[in-house]
């Protein structure tokens, strides 16, 4: 298990960081079977300490998750909560009792753009051009799932939405969250 600890703008000593690998590792090792590496980042945010852990799995998972406190051992312990609620949530999935996933999760490259909102209340405010403005771009990677993987990673990431190469069909599907709670799942099937 590879673990990256580093602060933002902090020192992180040498006694916090045994302390995020002992207990992170504990955790990952009793849901785990073959986790890969974890980072964890250190910041300060006026009066409080902010905590943010990622834990890559083998099986192709991400676990996320974030915390605040006063004190950063408080922050830390509960980020290292929050990664085990979710590791605990999908055990029985984790530990691959239904199927092994012969080769590693495959990731295709993709563009992820952020776009400008636009506050127009009237018709009369419209553009001449009704272009987004790209504010951001970057390169995302896009994985080979199952939609139960799919639906499993978009809540270990607490994403509204994911987009993944169907294992099954090899096409392009999206599963989000829909406003009433459930899970939608888009298969996009035929030509335009």
């Amino acid at each position: 298990m590879k673990f990256q600890v580093s602060g933002i703008h902090i020192d992180i000593g040498d006694s916090l960081r045994e302390h995020v690998e002992s207990s992170l590792g504990d955790v990952i090792s009793k849901y785990a079977q073959r986790p890969t590496d974890a980072h964890i980042a250190f910041s300060k945010d006026s009066s409080e300490f902010v905590c943010e852990s990622t834990v890559h799995l083998s099986t192709g998972l991400t676990a996320q998750a974030r915390a605040h406190a006063f004190e950063i051992y408080d922050a830390f312990d509960k980020c290292c909560d929050k990664i085990e609620k979710q590791m605990r949530r999908y055990k029985r999935r984790l530990k691959n009792h239904h199927q092994e996933r012969a080769a590693p999760v495959e990731s295709l490259a993709a563009s992820s753009y952020i776009l400008q909102s636009s506050d127009m209340d009237s018709d009369d405010n419209e553009p001449d051009s009704l272009q987004p403005i790209i504010i951001a771009e970057s390169t995302t990677k896009i994985k080979s799932l199952s939609v139960g993987e799919a639906v499993m990673q978009m809540e270990l990431n607490n994403a509204p939405v994911l987009i993944f190469r169907n294992d099954r069909s090899s096409g392009l599907n999206v599963v989000y969250r829909r406003e009433d709670g459930n899970i939608g799942w888009i298969d996009p099937t035929g030509k335009i």
